[in-house]
């Protein structure tokens, strides 16, 4: 069942994203996220009349998150969202992802979004192929724009646009 987040979800959120700032380049955060400042940030995106989705499964433990932030903060980009999935590594590859932006995207152009965003650090083929699935196309390619674990990573940018 995909819903939209609520605090008590925070935990669970924190606790798929956390390996991937502590093992990754995929987050360029460095240092994990507590529950509070979960709460905090989710509460935020959906204050903003953004979505926070979650994944959650019969028994009630969730498998993953999607949400939109915006793109900036000038008026002018107001139709404009950067979205973002991660997935429990145990989820992967069984079409979570997927459905996550399926009713992400669905959400967001019910609100009149009109372009979306995703930056991936690469290499990171899984999230590259999601993306493409659901219609993003590469749009920008930055070198050598994060340093993390002592490495310099590159980012691309990925765009969708919503409407017509």
């Amino acid at each position: 069942m995909i819903r939209d987040a609520n605090p008590a979800d925070a935990a669970a959120i924190a606790a798929i994203y956390n390996p991937y700032i502590a093992d990754s380049t995929i987050s360029f955060e460095e240092e994990a996220v507590s529950v509070e400042e979960m709460r905090t940030r989710v509460q935020g995106v959906q204050d903003g009349g953004l979505p926070w989705l979650v994944l959650e499964h019969d028994d009630g433990s969730i498998a993953g998150y999607a949400y939109a932030t915006k793109w900036r903060v000038r008026h002018a980009y107001r139709f404009s969202v950067e979205t973002t999935v991660y997935l429990a590594p145990a989820h992967g590859r069984k079409g979570h992802g997927t459905a996550l932006y399926v009713a992400l995207l669905e959400r967001l152009r019910a609100a009149g979004c009109h372009l979306a965003i995703a930056g991936i650090a690469q290499p990171n083929e899984a999230s590259v192929a999601l993306h493409e699935k659901m219609g993003y196309r590469k749009v920008a390619h930055f070198s050598e724009v994060g340093f993390k674990f002592g490495r310099w990573v590159d980012v691309g940018y990925w765009e969708l646009k919503l409407a017509p």
